[in-house]
């Protein structure tokens, strides 16, 4: 039996409830921090059938794996929501929303940001009870929690399941790897002949990145220590990793969208490490249970770092004020606190961050 964790006041549970509706829509770090509330809404409703509104990835990724969504409804894309997948057929959110209110939800939960543009998404599904998050300004919901910036994304989450009688269950994300992700991934990487870390150079934001010259010093080292490196990114990331693969001096294997989600998972999976910036594959790795070396600033690390350093080690730089303009770059909570958290630069803020640091915390967790 599972026992409740009581991170906080909860509200009381729903009766009746067969449907319930989860807008999280974003990307693959964003998703992973959810988790633990689907789980969580999993145990306190077990008969119902809990329902994603996400992106085409989400529907590509949960399709035969077991974990707590039972089904993915693709969300039209809109603003704040998500951007168009390339050669998307266009869709309108109005009749989206006609179809979903067909399904009768009886709970529809905004685990999407503030609300300002994903709370009018969950209203107009018309369910019996909603709840999420509301930024100031946003649409209110039946029940509701202020969101507040500095907040670790997995106890955001969990609080808004918790506001329908859904207490957390674990605090940490896991996902499932099935045999088709394992077959994927021994398909394009073969079995390893050395034990295996992967290095994750890239990141959207690129004031999150480290140097790729650093990522190429921690792979040299990690071959000359007997392991196979792999060095893992987007299509759009090409350009950095083709940097680290060339900077490295050693054989390291690149691997550019050669994997699904679903194969990248079962990648990590079979490595010893992942050493990473602040992104979504990072999470993933720590998700199947890798262990990770994380590159993060500050602000980021109070809000996604991992809580456990058995396994995970976050890795944060102190920097705030952008190194171009010197602006104060956190974002700010209140009116008349300094920082707006924006400016036109997107240079990196971990480059203060010494290879030394991240290598040895690499070798430690190795062994």
């Amino acid at each position: 039996m599972v026992t409740p964790l009581p991170l906080g006041p909860a509200g009381e549970p729903v009766g009746d409830v067969a449907r319930i509706a989860v807008l999280r829509a974003n990307a693959l770090g964003d998703f992973i921090f959810v988790l633990p509330a689907l789980e969580a809404l999993r145990a306190a409703y077990p008969g119902a059938e809990i329902v994603l509104l996400g992106a085409p990835w989400h529907a590509k990724l949960w399709r035969d794996r077991p974990g707590p969504v039972d089904r993915v409804l693709v969300v039209p894309p809109a603003p704040g929501i998500r951007g168009p997948d390339p050669g998307e057929p266009a869709s309108s959110m109005e009749g989206f929303l006609a179809t979903a209110r067909d399904e009768r939800f009886d709970l529809a939960l905004q685990m999407h940001g503030g609300g300002g543009n994903s709370t009018p998404i969950v209203t107009g599904l018309a369910a019996r009870v909603t709840a999420g998050l509301r930024a100031e300004g946003a649409p209110p919901l039946d029940r509701w929690l202020r969101y507040v910036y500095y907040q670790h994304e997995v106890l955001r989450y969990l609080e808004v399941a918790a506001l329908v009688g859904a207490p957390a269950t674990t605090i940490l994300p896991a996902l499932a790897v099935t045999d088709a992700d394992r077959a994927e991934a021994a398909g394009v990487l073969g079995e390893p002949t050395r034990p295996r870390v992967a290095l994750h150079p890239g990141a959207t934001d690129t004031r999150r990145r480290w140097p790729a010259e650093r990522f190429a010093e921690v792979a040299r080292a990690l071959v000359g220590d007997g392991y196979e490196v792999l060095v893992t990114g987007t299509p759009a990331e090409r350009d950095v990793v083709d940097r680290v693969v060339g900077a490295a001096g050693v054989p390291v294997r690149p691997q550019v969208g050669t994997l699904s989600v679903g194969g990248l998972a079962a990648c990590y999976a079979g490595c010893a490490l992942l050493v990473s910036n602040d992104t979504g594959p990072l999470h993933l790795a720590a998700a199947v249970g890798t262990a990770t070396v994380g590159v993060y600033w500050v602000g980021n690390a109070m809000n996604t770092g991992h809580p456990l350093r058995a396994r995970h080690r976050p890795i944060a730089s102190w920097t705030v004020h952008c190194p171009v303009c010197g602006v104060d770059c956190t974002p700010g909570i209140y009116p008349h606190r300094p920082g707006d958290g924006e400016c036109p630069h997107r240079d990196s803020f971990v480059t203060d961050i010494p290879v030394v640091e991240v290598l040895e915390a690499a070798r430690e967790l190795l062994g």
